[in-house]
């Protein structure tokens, strides 16, 4: 097989520079013919493409896709459109992946074609969350790090005929949030398999939690809202309701466990302070996604009346 991994990114040239090495470095099984590196830039200020473009010697299995700020499925449908693969791999450009990592899709994917008969099923890897810049592939795995959704493009590689037969990423989703997991249930309706694939790694890197994050920290999860009633309605089921958290049960434990709103992230300022001074970032976060939930949820329902949903 012939596989194209597409990445789209925006302003992330230093993580970037780590994600494409540990690409570069991959160890090729005997499935793989040959492979792509398809970098789409969504308009980057930071001097990515131009970095890019002074770097193609160290990279030469990357091909530079540029395009004005229009987001990651408009980046990674563009994407998809200069590859020459009959494999699509997506990752973020923010993933450090191990040596084995593209073999380990390649492998998956072609036991569990060859068990089917076809090529409905998508491999979906395991992503490690890391705060560590200088070695992000040192992060142990856990708890935190397992994830429920049926697809997300942190990890996940497919057919290309059948990633097109979907209709690809809907680019209506121009804020964040949710992309990914509408193209998902697509999938799932057509009945294309989730196989999933721990041996596949990539460690996820983001900027230990700091309390100057918090504001954008809500910005992100009222266009979350904003994006989840897009996808509720292109799928007004019960199970699309479950996964925005559009439900009475809910917003009740939101409600609940911050009891009322008291817990919050103006009350919950000294704490979390105390947390990221004790070395703990990590999970201060955790204890702040307990608003950040509640104001989420809140957020769905103001949406959803203005927009005449129930």
């Amino acid at each position: 097989m012939f596989i194209s991994v597409v990445i789209p990114t925006y302003n992330r040239r230093p993580i970037l520079e780590k994600c494409l090495l540990a690409l570069e470095g991959q160890n090729p099984s005997g499935e793989i013919e040959n492979y792509e590196v398809v970098v789409v830039d969504d308009g980057s200020t930071d001097g990515t493409t131009d970095w890019l473009r002074a770097s193609s010697s160290r990279f030469p299995r990357v091909r530079l896709i540029e395009q004005s700020h229009g987001g990651p499925a408009e980046g990674r449908n563009r994407g998809v459109s200069h590859a020459r693969g009959d494999v699509i791999v997506f990752i973020d450009s923010d993933l450090v992946v191990t040596p084995t990592f593209l073999a380990s899709h390649a492998r998956a994917l072609a036991a569990q074609w060859h068990r089917s008969g076809h090529r409905l099923c998508f491999t979906y890897g395991a992503v490690i969350n890391t705060a560590n810049f200088e070695h992000p592939t040192h992060e142990r795995h856990k708890l935190r790090d397992l994830s429920w959704a049926y697809f997300a493009t942190g990890n996940v590689a497919i057919d290309r005929g059948v990633l097109e037969q979907s209709g690809l990423f809907d680019t209506g989703f121009r804020l964040y949030g949710w992309e990914d997991l509408e193209l998902g249930e697509r999938l799932r309706q057509m009945g294309v398999a989730l196989v999933r694939c721990p041996e596949a790694v990539g460690y996820h890197w983001h900027p230990a939690f700091r309390l100057e994050q918090i504001p954008d920290l809500i910005r992100v999860e009222r266009e979350r809202a904003r994006m989840g009633l897009v996808f509720y309605r292109k799928h007004p089921s019960r199970r699309v309701r479950m996964i925005i958290q559009f439900t009475w049960m809910h917003r009740i434990l939101w409600w609940v466990l911050t009891l009322g709103g008291l817990v919050n992230e103006q009350t919950l300022k000294p704490l979390l302070s105390w947390l990221i001074r004790q070395g703990q970032p990590s999970l201060a976060l955790e204890l702040l996604r307990l608003p950040l939930n509640r104001l989420g949820v809140e957020a769905l329902y103001r949406e959803a009346k203005v927009m005449g949903l129930h």
